[in-house]
């Protein structure tokens, strides 16, 4: 038979998880008193301090139609003014920035605001393309790009398979 050597534990082992003396009910009441305080700092902040504009993303689609790219941008509530094209020979960079205003008639109002929102996206062509040939139209908060490409790929025929 063979021995088997008895490893002594060493006195510098680490623990896996901190031990926590008092049980949880402390542990719950220490995380109560901490969101209170931090809630409590955070509500001394003065209301009217300018925010940022919230970036948002947006929905796009690419769609190779043979001669041509069409871009579809879902970018609600903005306007055509607002919209920033910029097409090189293979990318196209999106942007948009929103800013609205909501303000009260009466003299003394409590509350004033503002909302601002912006997009900003660059999407790889797997094409070149004409950049300034490229056409936008914005509908219903729907931007359509169309972009002609240089070199257009033959769209590939088709056939019908049944199903067994």
């Amino acid at each position: 038979m063979e021995k088997k050597s008895k490893e002594k534990k060493s006195d510098t082992s680490i623990e896996l998880a901190p031990f926590w003396r008092h049980g949880w009910p402390e542990l719950d009441r220490a995380f109560d008193n901490f969101r209170r305080d931090f809630e409590r700092t955070f509500a001394s902040f003065p209301v009217g301090l300018p925010t940022l504009p919230s970036i948002s993303t947006m929905s796009c689609d690419i769609v190779d139609e043979g001669d041509k790219f069409r871009i579809n941008v879902d970018l609600p509530g903005v306007k055509k003014d607002e919209v920033k094209l910029n097409v090189t020979d293979n990318s196209i960079e999106i942007s948009a920035e929103h800013k609205e205003e909501q303000e009260e008639k009466k003299k003394n109002y409590i509350r004033k605001e503002r909302k601002e929102v912006a997009y900003h996206r660059t999407l790889p062509l797997p094409e070149r393309v004409f950049s300034s040939k490229a056409s936008a139209k914005l509908n219903n908060g729907i931007l359509t790009i169309e972009i002609p490409k240089t070199a257009p790929t033959p769209k590939p025929k088709s056939a019908t398979i049944p199903v067994q």
